[in-house]
């Protein structure tokens, strides 16, 4: 599937506005999707392989959307054959005392996947150019000096995490980031469902309605970040998510489509390392 269609073009801040949020692409429903979500799980298992044993890159996903918006559902699904050893999940909650002693980066970057592996995050250091820019008291939460803190401070921050993801581009980190986009009734429905579904229960915080009444500001806060921060090297895709099997597709596709970007194969052995084996083969065989 080309997934190019949902890449969001850099300076474009009416990519929302251009991806209908229950778009399913040429599929008709769920089981006509399956057979095609699991070729690309085995594919993403397979590439997996060779970006661990070639130990040149690393892998970051960022998944980002508002509640309910089904990142849980795309890392349980998408990631479901990659080898747990190769890859790392992390979720970005609200920042611990520690973490708002240090710049907004920093709690992502100590936690970044090293060569060879995969790393995944539950929201993000996006979360400071957005749900902060929601709430702009927050700003001060980190007691970040006052006078540095200029009305310039999101295109600021813009600029900071451009360089950052930059500079992950340079050190072999590929960085692809996810915008999981739904419509407010969808999410309604998703909330319902956590109420009455007992098993789902513990996933309902009454605060998911306080933030869901800010609806519009947070969607004018992604459509200014995803603008700023979609570049050639890091891009953002915006997934239609009304249909979490769709979304799904979507994700596992741009991923595999990355990594086979990568050309990337087993690493080639020395004369020497060949030597080894052809002796190791010699004692195992006698």
């Amino acid at each position: 599937m080309n997934v190019d269609r949902f890449r969001v073009r850099p300076g474009d801040r009416r990519a929302l506005d251009r991806v209908a949020v229950n778009d399913t692409g040429k599929f008709t429903d769920k089981d006509d999707a399956l057979e095609h979500l699991q070729k690309g799980v085995s594919r993403l298992e397979e590439r997996q392989e060779l970006l661990y044993a070639q130990g040149e890159y690393s892998l970051l996903v960022i998944l980002q959307g508002l509640d309910a918006a089904g990142k849980d559902s795309i890392i349980k699904h998408v990631m479901s054959g990659v080898n747990p050893l190769g890859t790392d999940v992390h979720a970005f909650k609200q920042p611990s005392s520690e973490e708002l002693s240090h710049d907004f980066l920093w709690r992502a970057s100590k936690v970044l996947p090293s060569r060879g592996r995969i790393g995944i995050f539950n929201r993000s250091y996006y979360e400071d150019v957005i749900v902060v820019r929601v709430h702009p008291d927050l700003l001060t939460a980190g007691h970040q000096p006052i006078d540095r803190i200029s009305r310039l401070v999101w295109q600021e921050r813009f600029e900071d995490i451009n360089a950052f993801e930059k500079h992950l581009w340079r050190s072999g980190t590929i960085v692809r980031k996810f915008f999981l986009h739904i419509s407010r009734a969808e999410q309604r429905r998703r909330l319902l469902e956590r109420l009455d579904d007992p098993a789902k229960n513990w996933k309902f915080q009454s605060g998911d309605l306080i933030e869901r009444a800010r609806w519009d500001k947070y969607h004018d806060a992604y459509r200014e970040a995803l603008a700023a921060t979609s570049t050639a090297h890091s891009p953002w895709y915006c997934v239609p998510a009304d249909h979490k099997w769709f979304a799904r597709v979507v994700v596992a596709d741009a991923l595999v489509q990355t990594l086979d970007s990568l050309d990337l194969s087993t690493p080639k052995l020395s004369k020497a390392q060949k030597q080894d084996l052809a002796r190791a083969r010699r004692r195992l065989t006698k």
